[in-house]
Formats: structure tokens, C-alpha cells, sequence
């Protein structure tokens, strides 16, 4: 992207409307959102050097300056830190990080984990590890699959998903939030260009520029083998990788779901062999 800031600025301040921020709606606007000239002003600074940062002119702003925009265009804590990390000097020369592996202990633990469904996802979503019962939640939980592109591209996610609508919105906004100000990196922009072509929701939402970390939460699901089954999910980051993060699921001790995610291990349990 060759001006990620001013991309940013643009697209956050069509999100906030005139009556959010005090200001009163006079005719016709011919714009979503805020005008640039009243961003600048509810910012304290120039509509001059406003229009400069969305230009991609100046790509330096203070922090004080970064702060005051994002009052004014109403970020949360998350999003101004990918704010300001937009606004950095960034080297061209950074080495290349080594690709990501999955320590052995970490695999040997959802390896052994017969009852909770367990994967290892890097950043872009690519799924590196998974134990049997996390597969048989769906077929998409499989070493070398990318889930953002299957639960935007796979009808079948589309069908399993109860929730799909919210959960390609936190999808995107997670992806924003893993990457940070790295918007040049090559996997990403393969993957970026790749959803955009194929998926008008993915444009839409990327369109946004929504950034939220990736935390646990609830995965309502309708499975082909045992119907509806509300499982909830932590993801937990693994130290000492480059931005690898282990997904496991669990049902509520005694529940409905809790019966149903035995009944799927059961199903998919190897049987034991016979003797002749």
C-alpha cells in the first residue's frame, strides 16, 4: 500500500457521523461522514496538514497529533496503537522472519487432548497443528488450510457458522490488528488481493479498516453430525514464536454441548482392530 495512514484516516472518518461528535447537520452532505476540514478542526491542527496526511504528503505526525485524531474519530485503545504503529518510520531492509514452527511440546499437548478440539494458526490464519476432534468440528481445520479464506469462500463455513456475520467482521479487524503496520507484507497482500477478487463481504469489511485483537469467544455452530453445539474458544498465544497462537474449544462442564462434543469424539474415535 503506498499510503496506509492516509487510507486509515479516510476510511474511519466516513464512519463517524457529524451528530456523534457535536456537530449540527446543516443541507445536503456530499460526503459519508465527517468532512476532512471538520476532523482537522475538532483535532486542533490545519485543514492544510490534515489534507496532507490522507494525501500520503507528510507520514510522520506526532503523537499528540495521532491522539487528537483518534478522539475525534472515536478509536478504541486498540486501534490507536495501529494508528500511531501506521505512522512509524518503517525499514525496507527488516530480514525476513524465519516461517513459523510449531514446538513440539505444544503438539504433543493437543495431541493428547482427546476431548477439547485444539489447532496452532499463525497471523494470516493458516492452520500448522490440529488434533482429530478439532477436524472433525470441520474439515477446514486441517494443517496447510487458510480460515479466513475458507470462511469467507467454503459454503459449508457458511452453513456451520451460525454466527458468520459477526465472525467475518472480527476476522478482518483481527488480521488488521495481527499484521499491525506491516500492510506491505507479501503473504498478506497475496491473501488481501486474493479475498478482495473473490469475496464483495471481504472488500466491504477490509474497506473498514476495523481493528481487533483476536480473543476467545463463543463459536455457535450447526454441525451435520450432532445439530447446533455452542462451544466457547481461547486463544492463547505461544511465547517465543513469530505470532503463533493456539486455539482450543471446550463445551460447559454438564451441558447439552458438553454431551454432543463427546458424541463427535465417539464418532470419530479410531476403532480398535479385531483379532482373528
Amino acid at each position: 500500500m503506498d499510503n496506509p495512514l492516509g487510507e486509515f484516516l479516510r476510511a474511519r472518518r466516513e464512519q463517524v457521523q457529524p451528530e456523534e461528535v457535536g456537530i449540527r447537520r446543516v443541507g445536503l452532505r456530499r460526503v459519508p461522514g465527517l468532512r476532512r476540514e471538520e476532523v482537522a478542526m475538532l483535532a486542533g491542527i490545519s485543514s492544510d496538514y490534515y489534507l496532507r496526511l490522507e494525501q500520503g504528503r507528510d507520514r510522520n505526525p506526532s503523537v499528540q497529533v495521532l491522539d487528537a485524531l483518534a478522539e475525534v474519530l472515536r478509536l478504541d485503545a486498540d486501534t490507536t496503537d495501529y494508528l500511531i504503529g501506521l505512522a512509524q518510520e518503517r525499514s525496507h531492509n527488516a530480514p525476513k522472519p524465519k516461517p513459523a514452527e510449531v514446538p513440539d511440546s505444544i503438539l504433543e499437548l493437543i495431541d493428547g487432548w482427546p476431548n477439547n478440539p485444539a489447532y496452532v494458526q499463525n497471523k494470516y490464519t493458516d492452520v500448522l497443528a490440529v488434533n482429530a476432534l478439532a477436524t472433525a468440528l470441520t474439515p477446514n481445520y486441517r494443517v496447510g488450510a487458510n480460515l479466513l479464506r475458507a470462511i469467507f469462500l467454503d459454503p459449508a463455513e457458511r452453513q456451520l457458522r451460525r454466527d458468520w456475520e459477526n465472525l467475518t467482521e472480527d476476522g478482518v479487524a483481527a488480521l488488521r490488528a495481527e499484521v499491525g503496520a506491516d500492510v506491505d507484507d507479501p503473504r498478506l497482500m497475496e491473501l488481501v488481493g486474493e479475498l478482495s477478487v473473490r469475496s464483495a463481504r471481504f472488500r466491504q469489511l477490509w474497506a473498514r479498516h476495523d481493528v481487533r485483537p483476536r480473543r476467545g469467544r463463543l463459536k455457535p455452530l450447526n454441525h451435520p453430525e450432532v445439530g447446533n453445539i455452542d462451544l466457547r474458544s481461547d486463544k492463547l498465544p505461544i511465547p517465543g514464536t513469530d505470532g503463533l497462537t493456539l486455539v482450543v474449544f471446550h463445551a460447559v462442564p454438564g451441558s447439552p454441548d458438553a454431551e454432543k462434543l463427546a458424541l463427535l469424539g465417539s464418532l470419530t474415535a479410531p476403532q480398535p482392530t479385531r483379532e482373528l
